[in-house]
């Protein structure tokens, strides 16, 4: 009898240490309500450059690898990291220093730069970014869960100014241009 009262100390103790690093699990960083950030510009993004009066300054651009666009007869601009008001100062600040007497620029989002969805959905992959988009509506455009699919919640890593941030989230968290998405594989 004090032996089957041991073994059932021991085995509530197993149950009791797995519980506590069940609720000690570091899930990442907390998404922050994106909604009122302000856009910043990367790589991938393409945008329309309007000089007003100038139509040989105007036109479409895409951001490089490098994070610049290159307006017609100015050097390089860098546009990453930074707001399409901020670029518009940059651009007619460049514009102003030896072209043009104070250059009226536009600068609009054209298209988003792509997000990417990996792991159990059926075709992972790199696609469109749309506005206003879930990870709901992002697994759906790669074609829905698979059978082995987490469907609660997944792995996002986002590109917060120079730093990564990875983060847990429901699949009612929305999605911004140039996320990650990974879908991770259920356990039970």
């Amino acid at each position: 009898m004090a032996r089957r009262g041991v073994h059932l100390l021991v085995l509530w103790l197993g149950f009791a240490a797995l519980a506590g690093c069940a609720s000690q699990a570091d899930t990442g960083e907390r998404p922050v309500s994106d909604v009122n950030e302000p856009y910043l510009l990367d790589s991938g993004d393409k945008l329309r450059v309007t000089v007003f009066g100038q139509t040989d300054l105007s036109g479409d651009f895409s951001v490089d690898g490098g994070g610049n666009i290159a307006v017609p007869l100015i050097p390089p601009v860098q546009a990453r990291g930074l707001t399409t008001a901020e670029l518009q100062s940059a651009i007619a600040a460049s514009l102003g220093k030896t072209l043009l007497r104070n250059p009226n620029v536009s600068v609009q989002v054209m298209e988003f730069r792509p997000f990417f969805i990996l792991g159990e959905v059926q075709k992972a992959g790199q696609y469109p970014y749309v506005s206003g988009m879930t990870v709901q509506s992002a697994v759906a455009i790669a074609g829905g869960f698979s059978y082995r699919a987490d469907q609660d919640t997944v792995h996002i890593t986002r590109k917060r100014g120079d730093r990564l941030v990875e983060m847990d989230v429901e699949t009612s968290a929305l999605v911004r241009p140039g996320d990650t998405i990974l879908v991770q594989e259920r356990y039970f």
